[in-house]
């Protein structure tokens, strides 16, 4: 890839880069999703929550992206900047990982949309055979797409972000209009078996999460972009835009159908609101712009989960195994990429195994981006607050996104924070072995070492809690 100004990512290409990631099969399971554990009232709780933390942490990556222009590998730079070689790696092996099981999740959703229809009924939930295997001839089919180069595969991601915003925007229309306030209030504060408000908005949190992964991949293609101003304006004008469209069908949808039919529905529950308020017309459409939508989810995911791995791989004082720090002829990070596609594939064909479930694959996702986040935030804060000028706004404000990031490892719960050691601990050998790369010490202080002692004892209680 050139480095011209030319091919360099622009304002709209980023932007669509930004919804087209958060905007991918969250959406359409929203409904769903926020019903499932918890009323109307906590949920309006939880998206004020969502909107403030989220804008909280859209103006940290904006903040960064302009005040840090020095660093340009987004959240991994963040957080090794921030907090050592050793942190720096988890940020990035942690955010790699939320990323490609996330691909697993909509590779199974797509296919169980593919599978409302009665002539494709074989596909299932999404995880029968020729889900399987037509999911892996979609995933390699991308692959090969993606090798040919990033600023093709971006534009590609342009219009299918447009063609799914389309269906998204006619049902929020049509749900908003067959909306009725008496439905909204049927059990506003949730049921008695739903525990109190403060846990029904805790049992909402990885979701929110999970529907809004992609609100920093803007700065993960900083390198890519024509300059950081670019970077920020395509990192705000992306969460605006996802945030109107994600209340809108959460909130809307409650009003179209009570709050524990919602919770019942099978996903994507998008289809079956619209079909009920339009007739079966309405579930078609859904079911067709979550194939679009995940299509294009798909591909920008793909292109940020190899760049992640490929950033932590670069240069001369990489953290992860250099191998994977190359990029080919067309300037794609195709060791990456081949690791990535590769595991994807295998959790594929666990799921299809198993039937771990969309449900449980997004969790684990949204729980292994908790840490970047949160070492983002705090890197930010501790910036603002050794800041010569000690702007009480900024301090306030990376005070929040820190805050909100340690609230959501709380909200997640112990089950999925220690599954995420588990994953954690898996990356020790990769870090080792780039620093054997790279004649450095295994770790850069006894502060490293405890971290990665507890990071092992804690994937080891979980492996044995499992077992």
């Amino acid at each position: 890839m050139t480095q011209a100004t030319e091919n360099k990512l622009g304002v709209v290409p980023l932007t669509a880069l930004v919804v087209g990631a958060i905007v991918g099969s969250g959406i359409f399971s929203l409904p769903q999703n926020m019903a499932e554990g918890a009323g109307a009232g906590a949920i309006l709780i939880a998206w004020v929550i969502t909107f403030v933390g989220m804008l909280t942490l859209a103006r940290i990556f904006q903040w960064l992206a302009i005040n840090r222009s020095d660093i340009n590998d987004g959240v991994y730079g963040y957080a090794r900047n921030g907090f050592g070689d050793y942190l720096g790696f988890n940020a990035a092996w942690g955010y790699w990982i939320s990323v490609w099981v996330g691909n697993v999740g909509y590779l199974v959703v797509m296919f169980s949309a593919l599978g409302s229809f009665k002539t494709l009924g074989f596909f299932g939930d999404g995880s029968t055979l020729p889900a399987l295997l037509c999911g892996l001839i979609l995933l390699w089919t991308l692959h090969g797409f993606i090798l040919r180069g990033v600023q093709s595969a971006s534009l590609l991601n342009l219009v299918v972000t447009i063609a799914k915003i389309v269906p998204i925007c006619l049902f929020v229309l049509c749900v908003a209009l067959a909306f009725k306030v008496k439905t909204f209030n049927i059990d506003f504060w949730g049921s008695p078996s739903l525990g109190s408000v403060s846990d029904q908005v805790k049992n909402t949190m990885l979701y929110t999460v999970w529907v809004f992964l992609g609100i920093e991949c803007a700065t993960v293609y900083a390198s890519r972009a024509k300059d950081m101003k670019t970077v920020s304006i395509a990192t705000i004008l992306g969460f605006f835009i996802t945030m109107l469209l994600l209340v809108c069908v959460s909130v809307l949808s409650l009003g179209v159908l009570p709050q524990a039919e919602l919770a019942t529905m099978k996903n994507p529950s998008m289809a079956a609101v619209l079909e009920y308020a339009v007739g079966p017309w309405g579930g078609i459409l859904i079911n067709i712009g979550l194939i679009l939508s995940v299509a294009g989810a798909l591909l920008a995911w793909m292109l940020i989960s190899s760049e992640m791995l490929y950033l932590a791989a670069r240069g001369e004082r990489h953290t992860a195994p250099a191998y994977f720090g190359r990029l080919n002829a067309k300037g794609a990070p195709a060791n990456a990429l081949w690791l990535t596609n590769g595991l994807i594939s295998l959790f594929l064909i666990i799921n299809h195994l198993n039937n771990a479930g969309y449900n449980l694959l997004i969790q684990l996702a949204s729980a292994m981006a908790l840490i970047p986040y949160l070492l983002c935030a705090a890197f930010s804060l501790k910036l603002a607050w050794s800041s010569p000028s000690k702007c009480t706004g900024l301090i306030v404000t990376t005070a929040l996104g820190t805050i909100y990031g340690g609230w959501l490892i709380y909200a997640g719960g112990m089950k999925f924070l220690l599954l995420s050691m588990v994953l954690y601990a898996l990356g020790l050998p990769f870090y080792l072995r780039a620093r054997h790369e790279c004649r450095r010490p295994p770790f850069s202080g006894w502060s490293d070492v405890a971290l990665a002692i507890i990071v092992t004892a804690l994937g080891g209680v979980a492996i044995w809690s499992l077992s």
